[in-house]
């Protein structure tokens, strides 16, 4: 069938940011050493349109582009590359592009070779090649550095598909794409091609199925080549068996077996000591395809006797073996005709609910939606595709998870059944879509399971309150946190004290909040389930129990990982990286953080990669980079705007505005903090912006706005008085200090430092101890003050806190004691720069981006980095606190030569 819709080029490059930067990387070097690089991946990944790429954003010279041709002598060809080279030896750089290099034949490639050992002695050439990985790399490429093109994450191909479309899909279409798609951006362009307008809007049903094979062909560039029926029968064998596999590969052994009984034993034996075919790999006793893509192409174009009859085989095969759920899985595919199989169909739904068969959640989820298309009733079938998309969802593929949802659709099921699928959708959006709506779908489950399954309705209370929660909906979370499922869930203890504990802390009630969630951390030191553990960590949180938290969070991880449980391993991350930023232990926390976002984007959960990037914006805005906490703070607030996430939201506003009091802007800070903190519709999250208050009281003193800081201080003290943040007595009594007469401040200072010693925290410490010093050296008393800022420096070079380190820097060498490093002979290099250098090196040090630089000179971003490596690199410079210290002392040193000067010159006058 061929659709209508056409399919326009993509305006833009999707999710390639890491291979991108390898590829700009390349390029910037090549006007002053030269670089070779080999771009891999699966067929349909986009490495052509990444080498173009390349080409179109060379601009320091020539680009050569090189494909074999049948005359071997022919211009243009590996033959002729070394002739080229010479030929263009002294002159600007050059750039060769050779696209599909696997393609090449030997004598090709040998030359290709000749050309790369002279590269090893030249510079200003650059080569860049593309060969696809649905085969093992020749022996020619396979020393080159790779770059490897995997398949796009949920996000990015989502935006790659809205990108296309122009956001015409309809939800459920869009949906589906995604699914069938795999992140492959190729066939989901051929899957594009295939549908009409109507089909794209939800007018018309898609044809099925989405992922034919001439969309696959097409994806892959042509039917996989089979030199012999053997090969032909081994690679269909191992494209059936991953079908019901837990991973990408299969076991040699029933492949081999299942082969012998598809052809007579003495032509199979005579054939299974043959070479593999180019599309499979061994790994000891395991068989799998280079490329996924090319194994889903060579089932789909097989014959469907041929694939009948290798199900057949691999079924008896797998169910003598005692592998139960695979091989009924096989059965259910030998099966002829669309007809359903209601005995077969409760088998397999049977063996899929048992929890003692060994499987993961994506071979169950399988094992779901097989026996719901063989189930004839239609509540049973509802039933059965709610659970397929329940596993899907614990393997952390949303994207699989809801067409299954829509398939779950069946207004005669019973109310437990659609039920449990309202809280897969909730719990789905509350993953990665507008919270407000996860709220709504998981109240509606709650109230249609509270008849029948009172725990299950417990959950989704919870997991309704926790969208509040997110929302930052006080009322709302107040209202599903009122009794009702909890109470009659009493085979839940867990679900119930967690609800009652955290119904209790947003009332303002503590006393009554402590007991619930101490019973529920409690309970998390005996459970080895990832479910419990993490409403464990989280109580610790709330309780402020960081140690608790921290071990909690880590076994829940580690149980989602031993329970296959995907989805949940992001959270487990999010709550290790909270208790960590809660210590103080921001470098902990930026590690637990980076894994998080990358496991949550793995797992298509934007909502809480915008978590994690709020992390990771906070503890970037202790250190030295104003752009990383730019990059964090916006993505986050991207994500947090459209979904509705609050708490994320007021995380990153206040990283952004700790990245400014550190860099001495405490205007700006007190501006940002003053919306989140001080009374009004605008404040920050209800649970969060207390965190927020004791930056704000800084920011706010230093910014003479000593009436706001005093307003924010009453409530700051009931929370400080709860002990659900460990720091909080400590800093308050700083607070205090900042807004206390000379007479009590000295007191209070010393009173906030020892109640640091008693909790910890290095950062917060040292923040103190800053404070004071400076308070110290303002009352001149230069001995204690010295003494108070050389703690507050060590502590902020032992949590990585560079750019409060230069503060603690500067105040000691206005007392004549600073110590020495950190590019302290840059001033006399300055002179070395050239105007625009100097311009750019000014502007960076006033903390300007690269791109706030480009704007204001009118020049390129390109030009900047330029001239700013060159700036590094002139004034002995690591880093742009390094270069903003050396421009202050330049630029001190030339202040004081012309006030000598000047008193010179005074004195010299008569």
């Amino acid at each position: 069938m061929s659709g209508e819709t056409t399919v326009p080029t993509a305006v833009r490059i999707h999710g390639r940011g890491a291979q991108r930067k390898a590829l700009r990387a390349l390029l910037d070097g090549l006007p002053t050493h030269g670089g070779r690089l080999l771009l891999t991946g699966e067929p349909g990944l986009g490495r052509t349109t990444l080498l173009q790429w390349a080409a179109r954003s060379f601009r320091a010279g020539p680009v050569l582009h090189l494909s074999p041709e049948p005359d071997p002598e022919a211009p243009g060809t590996a033959r002729r590359l070394l002739d080229t080279l010479r030929a263009t030896s002294g002159t600007a750089p050059l750039l060769v592009c050779v696209d599909d290099a696997h393609r090449w034949d030997a004598p090709a490639r040998h030359a290709l070779g000749r050309a790369l050992d002279h590269l090893s002695g030249s510079g200003r050439v650059g080569l860049l090649l593309t060969a696809a990985s649905d085969r093992a790399v020749a022996p020619d490429l396979a020393r080159l550095p790779v770059v490897c093109l995997d398949p796009l994450a949920p996000a990015p191909a989502a935006a790659l598909l809205d990108d296309m479309t122009d956001g015409a899909a309809a939800p459920a279409v869009r949906e589906r794409l995604l699914a069938e798609a795999e992140g492959n951006p190729a066939l989901l362009v051929a899957l594009l091609r295939r549908l009409s307008p109507a089909e794209l809007r939800g007018h018309r049903p898609l044809p099925g199925p989405t992922a034919d094979p001439a969309a696959l062909v097409e994806a892959v560039g042509g039917v996989p080549a089979c030199p012999s029926p053997h090969a032909r029968d081994l690679l269909l064998t191992v494209a059936a068996a991953v079908r019901a596999s837990d991973g990408p590969d299969v076991d040699a052994a029933a492949v081999g077996d299942a082969l012998r009984r598809l052809r007579p034993a003495r032509e199979a034996a005579a054939r299974l000591d043959a070479p593999l075919p180019v599309q499979l790999a061994a790994a000891g006793d395991r068989l799998r395809f280079h490329s996924p893509l090319v194994g889903r192409t060579v089932y789909a174009t097989a014959a469907p006797d041929r694939r009948r009859a290798v199900h057949e085989a691999l079924a008896d095969v797998l169910e003598s073996g005692g592998d139960r759920l695979p091989g009924l899985l096989h059965r259910s595919w030998a099966r002829s005709g669309p007809a359903p199989a209601p005995a077969h169909a409760d088998r397999l739904a049977a063996v899929a609910a048992e929890g003692t068969v060994p499987a993961s959640h994506r071979l169950r989820a399988t094992a779901y939606a097989r026996a719901a298309e063989l189930t004839a009733d239609g509540a049973r079938r509802a039933e059965r595709y709610t659970a397929a998309a329940e596993q899907a969802l614990l393997a952390g593929r949303p994207e699989q998870a809801r067409p299954l949802l829509d398939a779950a659709r069946d207004r005669t099921a019973p109310a437990a059944v659609r039920g449990r699928a309202e809280l897969v959708r909730g719990l789905l959006e509350l993953g990665d879509g507008p919270v407000g709506d996860a709220h709504e779908s998981l109240l509606l489950a709650a109230s249609l399971l509270a008849a029948d399954a009172p725990a299950d309705a417990a959950r989704a209370a919870l997991a309704a309150a926790d969208a509040a929660w997110a929302a930052g909906d006080l009322s709302g979370c107040l209202a599903t946190l009122a009794p009702g499922p909890f109470h009659r869930a009493a085979e839940a203890p867990g679900v119930r004290d967690h609800g009652a504990g955290m119904r209790a802390l947003l009332e303002g009630r503590f006393d009554r909040a402590g007991t619930p969630l101490a019973h529920v951390v409690e309970r998390g030191r005996t459970e080895d389930r990832p479910e419990p553990l993490l409403r464990s960590a989280a109580a610790a949180l709330l309780l402020g129990d960081v140690d608790a938290a921290r071990r909690a969070g880590a076994r829940a991880l580690a149980a989602a990982r031993q329970h296959g449980s995907r989805t949940l391993e992001p959270q487990a991350l999010e709550y290790l990286a909270y208790a960590e930023l809660r210590a103080g232990r921001h470098p902990q926390a930026r590690t637990h953080a980076e894994e998080g976002l990358r496991t949550a984007l793995r797992a298509g959960q934007r909502n809480t990669a915008a978590h994690h990037r709020s992390v990771l914006a906070l503890a970037a805005s202790i250190e030295e980079e104003p752009d990383v906490v730019a990059r964090h703070v916006a993505a986050a607030l991207d994500t947090a705007r459209r979904h509705g996430l609050a708490q994320a939201a007021t995380l990153a506003q206040w990283a952004a505005a700790r990245a400014d009091l550190g860099r001495g802007r405490p205007f700006d800070a007190a501006d940002r903090l003053g919306l989140l903190v001080l009374p009004g519709p605008g404040r920050g999250h209800f649970a969060v912006w207390r965190l927020a208050v004791p930056c704000f009281v800084e920011a706010a003193v230093l910014a003479g706005r000593r009436d706001d800081a005093r307003a924010v201080l009453t409530d700051f003290a009931g929370w400080a008085a709860f002990g659900a943040d460990p720091q909080a007595a400590a800093q308050l009594a700083r607070c205090h200090a900042l807004l206390a007469p000379p007479d009590r401040a000295d007191t209070l200072y010393r009173r906030a430092l020892a109640r640091h010693d008693e909790t910890g925290g290095d950062f917060e410490r040292a923040r103190t101890a800053l404070l004071y010093g400076k308070w110290l050296r303002r009352r001149r008393r230069p001995r204690e003050a010295r003494g108070r800022l050389g703690a507050a420096l060590a502590g902020f070079e032992r949590s990585g806190a560079g750019v409060w380190a230069a503060q603690a820097h500067d105040e000691l060498r206005a007392l004549g004691a600073a110590p020495q490093g950190g590019g302290a002979a840059a001033p006399a290099r300055l002179g070395r720069l050239t105007p625009q250098q100097l311009r750019i090196a000014r502007h960076v040090a006033e903390g300007a981006t690269n791109r706030e630089v480009a704007l204001t000179l009118a020049v390129s971003t390109r030009t900047v980095d330029y001239h700013l490596r060159k700036v590094f690199a002139a004034l002995g410079v690591r880093s742009r606190l390094e270069l903003a210290r050396a421009i202050g002392q330049a630029e001190r040193a030339q202040e004081a030569r012309r006030t000598a000067g000047q008193q010179e010159k005074t004195g010299a006058q008569p």
